[in-house]
């Protein structure tokens, strides 16, 4: 049986008329930059997250830079936020030319530890930047009382959580800024990149419009120095048709998450930790397993998908050797890098299917004691 980690097809055959009534109306229209297509779209993100204002950007990781290009953070200041993300988190620190100081996660959730982060914090941190890894969100009311405290930022990292909640409020909207991703592949995924900023502070959200479009307000005349982060009103408009059917799809890929706590709970794996005033979406359902590397050469041999997120840390990374960290400053992460595999939790899947992955995972479970012993 073959078991993709995604299969985009199949969402899209369930939805396809739909996606090409949306185009066509775009096409009619010929309004591909920016307006009512985004506008819509803006406003229904903002309804859907419980934030007051949405802005449309480029990508997820524009989202990131916008938001600290808004923050008016640049060289000579620190950003603090995890060594256990995809690149970008940190790569817009770099690129306004702040420095990234990395704080080590939470060995259950994956996501940034609360309680090492007041020691990071120097005369020159200037916002916290918290990752909600895997659609689950991270510990925010220790950190929102660190932010006031100190009297810092916090942009929250939403790209993976769309709809995940944290005691009842929603994923970007308790920082001052949330930024969220629209590839494909994630669970509102659109047809290439897309991003979106949200915020409840109105001053914000404007001065992000107008640096989305080179910094200018009125057309020609710049107050300050922006880039072209608009998002594509063919990206919006596709979004807005799959925004529709979000939720049913966030419960099929909580619904399979369960399956597999079932079924894996009598193998030696670590299934996902998801505190329980927390609501996961699911981007990723992730184990972690001694001999990772081979249980992932196995699945691969029997068609199962599977994918490491992440293989490295960021502070192990060459680009970053001259923070001066060294392997063993955040071990956590280490280890979640050397244990964690995502595998296949897409809203398609059937139960046929979840079974067969674990029927797998076991069977190589099984064969490990003597497969150790001879080598």
């Amino acid at each position: 049986m073959k078991v993709p980690l995604l299969d985009l097809k199949l969402q899209f055959s369930t939805i396809e008329g739909e996606i090409r009534a949306a185009i066509d109306e775009l096409l009619q229209s010929q309004r591909f930059i920016l307006g009512p297509a985004v506008s819509d779209f803006e406003k229904e993100i903002a309804g859907y997250c419980g934030a007051e204002h949405a802005v449309g950007v480029s990508s997820g990781t524009d989202a990131i830079l916008i938001s600290l290009m808004a923050l008016g953070i640049g060289a000579g200041d620190e950003v603090i936020t995890t060594p256990y993300t995809f690149f970008s988190t940190a790569g817009c620190i770099s690129r306004v030319g702040a420095r990234p100081v990395f704080v080590d996660i939470d060995a259950r959730t994956f996501n940034i530890n609360p309680e090492r982060i007041e020691t990071a914090i120097t005369e020159k941190t200037r916002a916290i930047l918290p990752v909600h890894l895997f659609g689950q969100c991270a510990e925010m009311e220790g950190i929102l009382e660190l932010a006031a405290k100190h009297d810092i930022r916090v942009i929250e990292d939403a790209a993976q959580a769309i709809g995940a909640k944290y005691k009842g409020r929603g994923a970007g909207t308790m920082g001052n800024l949330g930024c969220f991703s629209f590839f494909p592949s994630k669970n509102l995924g659109g047809f290439g990149d897309g991003g979106m900023v949200v915020t409840n502070d109105a001053a914000l959200a404007e001065k992000i419009a107008v640096l989305r479009t080179h910094g200018s307000k009125p057309k020609y005349f710049h107050s300050m120095i922006g880039g072209n982060f608009r998002l594509d009103a063919i990206q919006a408009a596709i979004l807005r048709v799959k925004l529709s059917h979000l939720d049913a799809w966030t419960e099929k890929r909580r619904q399979n998450a369960s399956v597999y706590d079932q079924l894996l709970k009598e193998l030696p794996v670590v299934t996902p930790h998801i505190e329980e005033y927390n609501f996961s979406i699911f981007n990723q359902y992730v184990i972690r397993v001694q001999r990772r590397d081979e249980l992932m050469s196995f699945l691969k041999e029997k068609e199962v998908g599977c994918a490491i997120y992440y293989p490295l840390p960021l502070d192990l990374q060459r680009c970053y050797e001259h923070l001066g960290y060294r392997k063993g400053d955040f071990p956590e992460s280490e280890r979640a890098a050397a244990e964690s595999l995502s595998i296949p939790v897409f809203p398609e899947l059937t139960e046929e299917q979840l079974r067969y992955v674990v029927e797998q995972i076991g069977l190589f479970l099984q064969r490990e004691p003597s497969h150790s012993a001879a080598k």
